[in-house]
């Protein structure tokens, strides 16, 4: 049996290898400069299995006492193993030492399943979506 992806927190992340695992993930990627998101983030835990890059999520913060999970991503040959649930729960932790309280995460309804399996459970929220003026 292999060994899991070794998980670190806030580690150099490259767009290059950012851009290839959202490609292998999502069929909709275009691709991103990541920098800037990540200078604006509270942390992010990735994964990596022999160097390569095969999971990601991204923690951003209120400064307060909210804490948003963003992105989570696991390379699909990585899937159906814990691997997205150690990301969010290490994030979740990680998030929790630096002062958050609360734990929020948006989802399509297909991904309820797993984000109950991470610890959250659902609640009344809203969304609006903004279109830029032309």
């Amino acid at each position: 049996m292999s060994t899991a992806p070794a998980l670190d927190i806030r580690p150099a992340l490259s767009d290059d290898e950012l851009n290839e695992l959202f490609a292998a993930s999502w069929p909709d990627h275009t691709t991103t400069a990541f920098a800037p998101l990540l200078d604006r983030s509270l942390l992010w835990v990735a994964a990596r299995r022999a160097g390569r890059l095969v999971g990601y999520v991204n923690v951003v913060g209120d400064g307060g006492l909210h804490a948003f999970v963003l992105d989570t991503t696991v390379h699909p040959d990585e899937r159906r193993r814990g691997l997205g649930r150690r990301l969010v729960r290490t994030a979740a932790a990680e998030a929790c030492a630096r002062g958050a309280r609360w734990f929020h995460v948006d989802y399509e309804p297909a991904l309820a399943p797993f984000y109950a399996s991470c610890g959250f459970r659902t609640t009344e929220a809203g969304l609006m979506p903004l279109v830029p003026r032309g």
